[in-house]
């Protein structure tokens, strides 16, 4: 009898596992909830990455903002008739950008700005058609004899405007910590898709600084981010086992990983037959100096920082080989987000 009533002391479920094991159980059950929300939130927002942004289009089409079905990408007399050039706004190495309209839809018509960038200009092309999806800016259409590009317009411009968009009034409730990594999630899910898509293993190398890194990438209207700039992709691995280098230059600086300095000093003069290539784990180097920027001086920012410095002490090691890959340091960005979002009274609410 005494045993019996021992037993009923103890706090225990009908089957006879304690109660602590049990709440242990459910809020590690939580916890995955959370992630997997999180997760499938992010598939939402990014959705299959072989399609365009606003819904299902088959290869080969299209659909913008406000278009209620896809249509074939606009060919050579389609660009010429129907694309009408509004102003420029931008003027790059290889391409002037302008500011345009199709059938009442504003779209971006790039434009070759030399022929010594032919061939980078014609790659950047190839890239949009190779790597469609919602990580990649909308291809509209394109013409090779005339060396023109249509793209979706994106009026926020490039990221590297991000500080000044957040200051306007319109915008200013945006301007947190939930925005802010979310679109470090955007930029190493693309770095992700770019290593590990359709077109094989690629290599951003308009990367050499921070500046020229943050202009490859668009601000969408819902603070999404985008990659518009394909025109240095080389592709790791083809041959078989081959490295790349981005260009035939010295390269220096802190913000380029240290396999892409010249290995050999300043005792012999740079040549670019003797510089050794490298690989997409450059792009892995470049993560927590991105990530800064995008948190900016936001509230909560300090946070983030401190749950990701592990995985940033790993981006930043020396030897390629040894730093993780674009989809691990993705995991651990979801798995923060998801701690700070469940740390937050109505973070889930204030996810942006």
């Amino acid at each position: 009898m005494q045993a019996q009533n021992m037993s009923r002391n103890k706090s225990t479920t009908p089957r006879g596992v304690p109660v602590v094991l049990v709440c242990l159980g459910a809020l590690l059950l939580g916890n995955v909830v959370i992630y997997l929300y999180l997760d499938s939130l992010q598939q939402s927002r990014h959705g299959d990455p072989h399609l365009t942004h606003q819904g299902a289009c088959r290869s080969g089409h299209f659909r913008l903002a406000n278009m209620k079905n896809c249509s074939p990408w606009l060919e050579c007399t389609q660009v010429r008739s129907e694309v009408r050039q509004l102003k420029r706004i931008g003027q790059g190495a290889v391409k002037q950008v302008f500011l345009s309209e199709w059938m009442g839809h504003k779209v971006a018509l790039s434009k070759l700005s030399s022929p010594e960038y032919r061939e980078d200009f014609l790659h950047g092309i190839d890239m949009l058609q190779a790597l469609q999806g919602t990580h990649v800016t909308v291809l509209v259409g394109w013409c090779l004899e005339d060396h023109t590009l249509v793209t979706e317009y994106h009026p926020l411009g490039s990221l590297l405007s991000l500080e000044a968009v957040l200051n306007q009034e319109r915008h200013r409730a945006r301007d947190t910590w939930q925005t802010r990594l979310m679109l470090a999630l955007d930029y190493v899910s693309i770095l992700h898709h770019l290593h590990t898509g359709p077109a094989g293993t690629r290599v951003m190398c308009d990367s050499n600084d921070l500046e020229k890194t943050t202009s490859q990438f668009l601000l969408t209207t819902d603070f999404r981010l985008v990659v518009n700039d394909l025109d240095a992709l080389p592709e790791v691995g083809t041959p078989r086992g081959s490295l790349v280098k981005c260009g035939h230059r010295e390269l220096t600086g802190d913000f380029v990983a240290p396999e892409q300095l010249w290995p050999y000093g300043k005792t012999q003069l740079f040549s670019d037959k003797l510089m050794p290539g490298y690989s997409e784990k450059t792009d892995i180097w470049k993560i927590p100096d991105v990530t800064r920027f995008l948190m900016g001086r936001v509230a909560g920012g300090d946070v983030a920082h401190f749950h990701l410095f592990q995985i940033h002490a790993e981006c930043k090691r020396r030897e390629p080989h040894l730093r993780p890959s674009a989809e691990d340091v993705l995991s651990v960005y979801r798995s923060v987000y998801s701690t700070m979002t469940s740390d937050t009274p109505g973070g889930s609410r204030d996810m942006l």
